[in-house]
């Protein structure tokens, strides 16, 4: 079972196709939305405030996702966000990927369709218009985010809400095996990174 825990009578709530990790904690007024995944180590701390993550969005391992008192933090549906990340009193908007490492400090909006880069540092305030690609510490716009981006970035959300239907079909405590099997399957490449994707496209 997660770590899911009651706080001053507020109750997660967390719709049954979600699937919240075991090692992941998830505390006070936070509610949860359809398809959602939140890995292994993610802090989901509505003890202050309200936590409102929309359907088919995704928290990753060792995320960190807070609050100053009386505040509420939104991710609108299908956000993604990376491994190790920290949303702190922030919006964050629909179809938006927060890149691994970043913070996202209090009060700032971002917009849909954004790309907050890996290890960005999001400053309190800052708002953050639609399909812009925010890069640095302290973050600065410095691009548009193209069609072709966007859609990358779509494709790879999907396969996180996809995810909470094999974790609960497969996902079980097992003792490992000493040694690699002969016949063990090869894992299939069915994501590639931006880059690839483009080159793959400019070969065609």
């Amino acid at each position: 079972m997660p770590n899911i825990f009651e706080f001053e009578g507020f109750r997660p709530v967390i719709h049954e196709s979600a699937f919240i990790h075991p090692n992941a904690t998830v505390v006070g007024n936070v509610i949860i939305g359809r398809d959602v995944y939140v890995g292994p180590g993610a802090a989901i701390r509505g003890d202050w405030g309200e936590i409102v993550i929309e359907d088919g969005c995704n928290v990753q391992e060792n995320c960190t996702i807070h609050m100053f008192p009386g505040v509420t933090v939104r991710l609108e549906e299908a956000a993604h966000i990376g491994h190790g990340a920290v949303i702190h009193g922030a919006r964050i908007g629909r179809n938006t990927l927060v890149g691994m490492n970043a913070v996202v400090m209090d009060n700032v909006v971002v917009g849909a369709g954004c790309i907050v880069g890996a290890l960005c540092f999001v400053p309190a305030d800052m708002h953050i218009p639609d399909r812009k690609i925010v890069v640095g510490n302290p973050a600065k716009i410095v691009a548009d985010v193209s069609d072709e981006r966007l859609a990358w970035k779509t494709e790879g959300t999907r396969l996180y809400q996809q995810l909470p239907a094999q974790l609960r079909r497969s996902l079980r405590p097992c003792e490992p095996l000493r040694e690699v099997p002969p016949d063990r399957p090869k894992m299939e490449t069915t994501y590639k990174t931006f880059r690839e994707t483009m080159a793959e496209k400019t070969k065609a």
